[in-house]
């Protein structure tokens, strides 16, 4: 029987695909055509599924477990704003437009520096703090969460439970549909 990964070797492979797509768009920098749109949109996707998850997870057990992890979530939680905020400006634009790769190379040093800082500094304080069986039923929470999760970015909506648990399955759903009815994300 497979055990289940925990939040930390979860997140740490979210971490690796985005990553993997971030090399992927370097290579077509400049580029105009419809690849680097969907390309950019596989990353928005990826990465507000992989923050709705952190946000529902990740942070209310960092502010349980980890010394002074109210104040480590905050901020993790005000770096995940900024990076929305940067994504809803990309979802408006084309590769064509000049915005769009100073915007999308904003977006990947963005998330590079929280990935970076989760890495090296809050996964080890959690993994320290948290009892293994913990980090593992919170490593299924965050994969079943990043299913019901929306796709698109929505900067105004609550970043933290209860609200953003109530609220984002729906407006998953719709994502979920309106991705389904344009093609959004798609080869």
């Amino acid at each position: 029987m497979a055990t289940q990964d925990d939040v930390i070797e979860v997140l740490v492979s979210d971490h690796r695909e985005v990553e993997q797509l971030f090399g992927e768009l370097e290579q077509m920098t400049g580029s105009i055509g419809e690849q680097a749109k969907t390309l950019a949109e596989k990353v928005v996707i990826e990465l507000v599924r992989h923050s709705i998850a952190e946000e529902w997870y990740l942070y209310p057990a960092v502010r349980e477990h980890v010394p002074g992890g109210d104040k480590l979530a905050d901020q993790e939680l005000s770096e995940h704003a900024e990076a929305e905020r940067t994504m809803k400006r990309l979802e408006g634009l084309e590769p064509g437009e000049r915005e769009f790769w100073p915007t999308m190379e904003l977006l990947m040093s963005q998330i590079r520096e929280h990935v970076r800082e989760e890495e090296s500094d809050l996964f080890p304080r959690l993994r320290q703090a948290c009892p293994p069986e913990r980090l593992a039923e919170l490593g299924g929470k965050v994969e079943a969460a990043k299913k019901l999760a929306p796709t698109r970015p929505h900067p105004l909506a609550p970043d933290s439970p209860p609200a953003g648990k109530l609220l984002a399955p729906g407006a998953g759903l719709v994502d979920r549909i309106r991705d389904a009815i344009t093609g959004r994300g798609r080869s």
